[in-house]
């Protein structure tokens, strides 16, 4: 039997956490502060928009999305990002089954045709994009983000010889798992690169409606300043916007052209997303007030961290998301962290290297520790207290 391409896969990373807690009991009641799980209230009118439209479930659903959906998608884009109506509903935009789905089939069907081609990744990373790569049939190239790069690749350190092999470019910004938002200068050039090397900017913006300042910049604003979308594919998810993670609902937008190519695929290939989550999701685009009430409480557990945490471990207020990454050289890296939070106070936490890649410079995670906020104020609270107290015994 051949080896499957897949076969230098990682495992994931929740896998990996549960082997190195399965023999320790936990020191005290378990808090979770790994998964990137939403735990906020979801909008009280999606369940309405459901129960209402429950009568869908018996029908097929339109692959490419309802017209009510792609319209609700193109309008919040076009508005969020100030495009005017640059952002066609219907030329513009796929929706899907949530974006996982979409950022995997990207890769398998819209890189270009390039001889020994490579998929670009930062690393640490959302393990879907090697996957994707791999699935592709091209090689991962890990850009190791660290604290001298300010967590996100170094774009000035590619090389001719790399860029030319270069098929895609998975970015994340905000970044999972530091919460470092690429400013637009940097999109901008990002964007130039993948025009003159002729490859797709696939930009994983899962994270950018979870800020606690300043709104993160779009690659769709970036791409329309400069004429039009060539070249780029932006995806949105309402899983951490309006905490519906379970709904499995998201879109790519952006190149006319890698849209179209997408949506062939889909009709042929892709899942379908029921008709009453479809009218729930048009409905959730549609409103901001829960998405403001969303980032009220996030900013009061970022508040929390500051007055706990202070500057200890290297933390600092991410720019978006809700993940802190928290620097454990001081306790001998982010696994043996991880472990004695776990038998001390009973936090489950995820090791950076866990999210990481190992390549010829380390593997940029291995000094870190991702901790989610995403359990309530009061949770998180304790859970900040018991590591505080833990690692200063």
């Amino acid at each position: 039997m051949t080896a499957s391409r897949f076969h230098n896969l990682p495992e994931s990373p929740f896998v990996r956490l549960r082997a190195l807690l399965s023999e320790d009991p936990p020191g005290a009641d378990i808090i979770d502060m790994t998964i990137g799980e939403p735990r906020h209230p979801q909008p009280g009118f999606i369940a309405d928009a459901i129960a209402r439209e429950a009568e869908g479930f018996g029908r097929y659903p339109p692959i490419n999305g309802t017209s009510e959906l792609r319209a609700a998608i193109a309008a919040w884009a076009n508005r969020r990002y100030d495009l005017g109506e640059a952002l066609d509903p219907d030329r513009h935009i796929a929706p899907l089954s949530g974006t996982r789905e979409g950022l995997f089939y990207a890769a398998a069907f819209l890189l270009p045709d390039k001889y020994n081609p490579v998929m670009l990744l930062p690393n640490p990373y959302y393990p879907v994009y090697a996957a994707a790569a791999m699935n592709a049939g091209a090689e991962p190239v890990y850009l190791n983000c660290g604290p001298g790069t300010g967590f996100l690749p170094d774009l000035a350190a590619l090389t001719p010889e790399l860029l030319a092999r270069t098929a895609g470019f998975y970015m994340c910004s905000p970044s999972n798992p530091q919460g470092a938002v690429a400013p637009p200068e940097y999109l901008a050039e990002l964007l130039r690169l993948a025009r003159r090397h002729d490859f797709v900017l696939i930009m994983d913006e899962c994270y950018g409606e979870i800020y606690t300042g300043a709104p993160p910049p779009g690659s769709l604003a970036v791409a329309a300043k400069s004429g039009g979308f060539k070249n780029l594919l932006a995806f949105h998810s309402l899983s951490k916007r309006s905490n519906l993670p379970g709904l499995r609902s998201g879109f790519c937008a952006g190149d006319e052209d890698l849209v179209a190519r997408f949506l062939r695929l889909r009709n042929v290939a892709g899942p379908q997303t029921p008709l009453p989550l479809q009218t729930a999701a048009a409905a959730a685009w549609s409103d901001e007030d829960h998405v403001e009430q969303n980032r009220r409480l996030y900013r009061a557990k970022f508040d929390a961290a500051d007055e706990i945490l202070g500057s200890r471990f290297g933390y600092r207020r991410p720019g978006g998301g809700f993940f802190i990454w928290l620097d454990m050289r001081a306790h001998g890296g982010g696994e043996a962290a991880a472990l004695e939070l776990w038998r001390g106070a009973g936090l489950r936490t995820i090791p950076g290297a866990y999210l990481g890649a190992d390549t010829p410079g380390g593997n940029p995670g291995a000094d870190f520790l991702r901790i989610a906020l995403v359990q309530n104020e009061e949770l998180t609270r304790e859970g900040l207290t018991r590591l505080v107290g833990v690692l200063e015994e």
